[in-house]
């Protein structure tokens, strides 16, 4: 009887040990099962995400490197991005990602008309194609009014509301009057600074809550420290650049980039150095930028005052390596990357004391009063002459530079799209 009773003991512990280990295993295997079956349903043929390339400026602007930036990191293995825009978009953004699917929209040009598509044909538009989200990578330039889907929409600056309301000329009456309603009625925001989430609360009386920091970044394999030469001349094709030379980089629009006030520095700066630096301003026309020009044709130094027009982003690190040193001068500046650029090339940095930029470029940065041309000529006339400076401001801004990445951008962006459309 003793064994027997031991038998059906040794039998029990065995049992016990059999179902507990099976047990567990099974348990194993049903929570790996769905977390497969949450990652199928959340990147696989289940989301399929909108994108919107209007407003991006075909890739020629801030706003339009963001773009491709953020689409070439977009895997198709996570989800299904469909890109959507102006058709000559559909050329600029197939080179960066040939693997999504263009939809060509709006057949007709300029603001209003893309306004009003929007607005009337867009909640259609995504009601046919089937989006889980649709993600709107300049949601401060044209946003529906109403989405089938949830939205997710970035902001880099609040300029449209800058200023009194007469010189909004790049928001037209019609968008001024709903775009805040829009920004309001997106799921999620994303600001690319602090300064543009405080000027959303502000302007646009979006709730703190739907507004999430996500910084820009920069590319480092393009953008790092170069070899300086001793060459007098620069050539970057087409261009022939006399050094040594100042750079602004940033689109030509008066009066918000400031540009009058840098011409009037510049003319203090030659007057009081009588060095032979030339002032270079790379940037595509865009708001009165006649205004800018006529500045530069009535400066007794307008013969070293050189416009190049649109510059080609893969050209930029060479022209920012081959400067003596950067100038920002901009009045708004929603998150003021060129300056990061500049920095990560190893060149000094003088910006103005202005909405994001001290944000952006902290103590890495000479700073002037962005309404007096005489401080901004001060600055210039300090890291020309003070070598100790120059070489502290390099150093600087090269270790700032390293904070910003566009992997961790994307890796967070895509995180929020994902989150808002499993909601």
């Amino acid at each position: 009887m003793g064994r027997n009773c031991q038998s059906r003991l040794t039998t029990c512990k065995w049992s016990d040990g059999f179902f507990y280990t099976y047990g567990v295993c099974f348990h194993v295997v049903i929570v790996y099962l769905e977390w497969v079956c949450m990652i199928y349903l959340h990147l696989g043929e289940f989301m399929k995400i909108g994108l919107d390339t209007f407003a991006c400026d075909g890739g020629k602007s801030g706003v339009g490197m963001y773009l491709t930036q953020v689409i070439k990191r977009f895997l198709p293995s996570q989800a299904l991005f469909e890109l959507f825009g102006w058709e000559y978009d559909r050329y600029t953004y197939n080179d960066v990602a040939p693997n999504f699917e263009f939809i060509p929209q709006c057949s007709i040009h300029g603001n209003t008309a893309n306004s009003l598509w929007h607005v009337y044909k867009y909640p259609q538009f995504a009601i046919q194609r089937k989006f889980d989200a649709c993600f709107f990578p300049a949601a401060h330039r044209h946003l529906p009014y109403k989405s089938p889907c949830p939205t997710i929409g970035v902001v880099h600056d609040m300029a449209a509301y800058f200023g009194n309301r007469k010189t909004r000329v790049q928001l037209g009456a019609f968008l001024r009057m709903i775009l805040p309603n829009s920004l309001r009625r997106l799921d999620r925001i994303i600001a690319v600074s602090e300064w543009v989430k405080r000027e959303l609360i502000d302007c646009a009386h979006v709730k703190e809550n739907r507004i999430e920091v996500v910084p820009n970044g920069i590319d480092h394999e393009a953008f790092y420290p170069r070899q300086r030469n001793e060459e007098s001349v620069l050539l970057i094709q087409p261009f022939s650049f006399r050094r040594p030379y100042v750079l602004c980089v940033m689109r030509i629009d008066h009066p918000i980039k400031n540009h009058v006030r840098l011409i009037e520095a510049f003319n203090i700066f030659k007057e009081r150095t009588k060095f032979p630096h030339r002032l270079v301003m790379a940037g595509g026309d865009g708001n009165n930028a006649s205004v800018v020009k006529e500045a530069a044709a009535a400066s007794a130094w307008r013969s070293d005052i050189f416009f190049t027009g649109f510059f080609p982003t893969k050209s930029l690190p060479e022209l920012y390596a081959g400067s003596d040193f950067v100038v920002a001068p901009s009045i708004y500046e929603g998150s003021g990357m060129g300056v990061i650029e500049a920095m990560a090339c190893g060149v000094p940095v003088l910006c103005a004391r202005a909405a994001s930029f001290p944000e952006t470029a902290e103590h890495a940065a000479l700073y002037f009063d962005p309404y007096n041309a005489e401080d901004m000529a001060d600055r210039m006339v300090t890291i020309s002459n003070d070598r100790n400076i120059y070489n502290e401001c390099r150093r600087l801004g090269i270790e700032r530079a390293k904070e910003f990445s566009w992997d961790k951008c994307v890796e967070r962006t895509l995180q929020i799209i994902y989150e808002t459309a499993g909601k």
